[in-house]
């Protein structure tokens, strides 16, 4: 299939990857910094162009790979009718995309990508959603060239499925960015809790992770607690933040 891409930031260069891997053809990819436009599309012996009106309108299908407030104002410059024009977006409606062309839908994938990180796209989850039924199979055709690992999900699906991954990808790092400056700050090497967090990581993806919780919040181990509480005294954001977890966790995990 002959693909263009609009966007050329991490999940355009990751798609286009996949595609590119499987036999498929990058036609033209864009940007508004021209720059950027031909990083990626030297990669798959594309077109970089840098103007919406150099797009040539013989690609099978479009992806749109830019940011979610970028698409709404994309609708409105964009006419492609008859082709396939997904977004990638985990929190948008497909209807955005309904100005450009009548065949249009979501390729989303709840994963973090890393331009540089190398990544086995057959283990990639897609979720996909069409603008009818057609173009609903003519999406998973399209995504079963990469990954067998395809769900058909609705709009509000797909909005839960992204609040989870930012809980479970994006709050993580930020816990986890805390936890480095704190051993940082005392000269601590946070290479020590690299096994802890691999073990974590592992153990969410064994069954139910409520029963998976351990900890001194759970055991309300009240000495524990108000050792850590002493330590965060003199940053009140994150003696509050450590307050609402402990709470969280005691409150909604409580083991009977």
């Amino acid at each position: 299939m002959r693909i263009s891409f609009i966007g050329s930031g991490n999940v355009a260069t990751h798609l286009a990857q996949a595609f590119f891997a499987q036999g498929h053809s990058v036609v033209q990819v864009f940007s508004r910094d021209i720059s950027h436009a031909r990083l990626l599309a030297d990669r798959m012996n594309a077109e970089p162009v840098c103007d919406l009106s150099l797009l040539k309108t013989t690609a099978d299908a479009y992806i749109v790979a830019i940011s979610d407030d970028a698409l709404f104002d994309l609708a409105h410059s964009l006419h492609l009718e008859g082709s396939l024009v997904l977004h990638t977006s985990g929190a948008t409606p497909i209807q955005v995309l309904k100005p450009i062309s009548n065949r249009y839908g979501v390729l989303w994938s709840p994963q973090t990508f890393i331009r540089h990180m190398a990544m086995d796209y057959t283990q990639l989850p897609f979720c996909i959603e069409g603008s009818n039924a057609q173009t609903e199979s003519d999406i998973e055709e399209l995504v079963g060239s990469v990954s067998s690992h395809i769900y058909r999900t609705s709009l509000r699906g797909r909005q839960y499925l992204h609040l989870s991954a930012v809980l479970v990808n994006n709050f993580t790092n930020c816990l986890c960015g805390i936890a480095q400056q704190l051993c940082r700050e005392q000269g601590i090497p946070f290479e020590i809790l690299h096994p802890i967090i691999a073990t974590t990581a592992q153990k969410v993806c064994m069954g139910d992770v409520r029963n998976q919780i351990t900890g001194p919040a759970i055991r309300n181990d009240s000495k524990s607690l108000d050792a850590h509480r002493h330590l965060l005294a003199s940053d009140p954001q994150l003696l509050q933040l450590y307050n609402e977890l402990t709470n969280l966790i005691q409150t909604r995990f409580k083991k009977v």
